[in-house]
């Protein structure tokens, strides 16, 4: 990581996040100066942070995509794509976090951060809602990996990841991401998807999944 300067264009980023968008302009103003803060270039593979370390900062991604894997207890490494690390006296990280792109972070001080939720009404409202998203991301991801069959996961996930009611499905993750996130390995995931597919069941092409038979998936969630 090389620390680099807050320029026009990454404050304008930073104004664009949940956290911090929508406030007053003097609030703006002043934001910074309130803030210890340092803003970092992040090189693709980099480890930005990783799992067990104390957390002592407010992470925020101004550019860029990072991996966030977790190793649970049986040491598997479990990629996720949702996860909140709330500051505390003994918070640790919960995750890694690895660069898969150039990236650019800014951090600041969880001292100075909480100064900052506390006297600021609306930002404290903002990181309320945002920690409320974060929450429910985490339910949905813990209802994928309660499902002891490879089926059984990857249909919870379809179900997560669908628009309404549509019957179109693009997913965000390549089969070997896919995988990963559902915590099976890339041959059974392949297998099962091949066995849905011949039962006529949903039909896959690339990132896009058409779901053809919806009361059969209904049957495993």
């Amino acid at each position: 990581m090389e620390k680099i300067l807050l320029d026009e264009k990454y404050e304008q980023l930073l104004f664009q996040i949940p956290l911090l968008r929508d406030l007053p302009h003097n609030i703006k103003q002043s934001l910074l100066e309130k803030l210890e803060y340092s803003v970092y270039s992040i090189n693709k593979k980099d480890i930005v942070a990783r799992q067990g370390t104390p957390c002592k900062k407010l992470y925020i991604l101004l550019e860029g995509k990072l991996r966030v894997d977790i190793i649970d207890g049986l040491g598997n490494k479990v990629m996720v794509e949702y996860i909140v690390a709330l500051f505390g006296s003994n918070t640790t990280l919960p995750a890694t976090f690895t660069a898969i792109e150039d990236c650019i972070l800014f951090t600041a001080t969880k001292e100075s951060t909480f100064k900052l939720i506390s006297q600021d009404p609306k930002v404290l409202h903002n990181f309320l809602c945002i920690t409320g998203n974060c929450n429910a991301c985490t339910v949905s991801r813990l209802k994928t990996l309660s499902r002891k069959t490879v089926r059984e996961r990857f249909v919870v996930y379809l179900f997560e990841n669908r628009i309404s009611n549509s019957t179109s499905i693009t997913i965000a993750h390549t089969q070997s991401e896919l995988a990963e996130y559902l915590n099976v390995t890339r041959p059974a995931l392949s297998k099962e998807i091949n066995k849905m597919t011949k039962e006529g069941i949903i039909l896959m092409t690339g990132k896009k999944i058409e779901v053809l038979n919806e009361a059969a998936l209904k049957e495993y969630i």
